[in-house]
């Protein structure tokens, strides 16, 4: 039993696609995963309008089906295909699916697509704070690199010899002419 309820929230979200910065089941997907035909589904919609705003329910433009079907979520049937854009289902929408549908099989189905959802809002969660460490983690790594950069500079600084020769310090005696040391020696 366990193993059927993963292989469910699998399928599921397999399923949710990102559309207008949204997750969204197709109504094709959700009549399928609630066990009706999509027409019976669109039905149920169309005349229980008022439970069904445009956040939790819309349909596609050309375009972003289109796109969808460009990356194989939609399939393209040769025999004449669907006559109508599909309608997009957001989370809250597809639990009013099921309430509409009112069947035993779409309410224990609900229960698992909002566990799906639920899921990718997570997943979601945890690569947001992962993308804020990295990006502190880059920050402290630059700043390290700058200091680091010092050191080596000031490390180099004190391995070349100084430009100017040191002075010496204390007396000594210049060189002395080969004359003086002659008269020194006379003397």
């Amino acid at each position: 039993m366990a193993g059927n309820k993963v292989l469910a929230l699998n399928l599921i979200d397999n399923r949710i696609f990102p559309v207008r910065g949204q997750k969204i089941l197709l109504d094709s997907d959700l009549a399928a995963l609630y066990g009706v035909e999509v027409r019976t589904l669109n039905q149920a919609i169309r005349r229980n309008q008022k439970r069904f705003p445009l956040d939790f329910v819309f349909r596609l433009t050309a375009q972003e089906n289109a796109i969808l079907r460009s990356q194989s979520v939609i399939s393209i049937s040769a025999h004449g295909g669907r006559r109508y854009l599909p309608n997009a289902f957001t989370e809250h929408g597809a639990i009013m699916a099921a309430s509409v549908l009112n069947s035993p099989s779409a309410v224990e189905m609900s229960i698992f697509i909002v566990r799906a959802f639920v899921r990718q809002r997570e997943t979601l969660a945890a690569h947001r704070k992962l993308a804020v460490k990295l990006t502190q983690l880059e920050q402290k790594l630059e700043s390290h690199d700058k200091t680091i950069d010092g050191i080596i500079k000031a490390i180099r600084a004190l391995m070349t010899p100084p430009e100017k020769p040191t002075r010496r310090i204390g007396f000594h005696a210049g060189p002395v002419s080969e004359r003086k040391m002659l008269q020194a020696g006379k003397t």
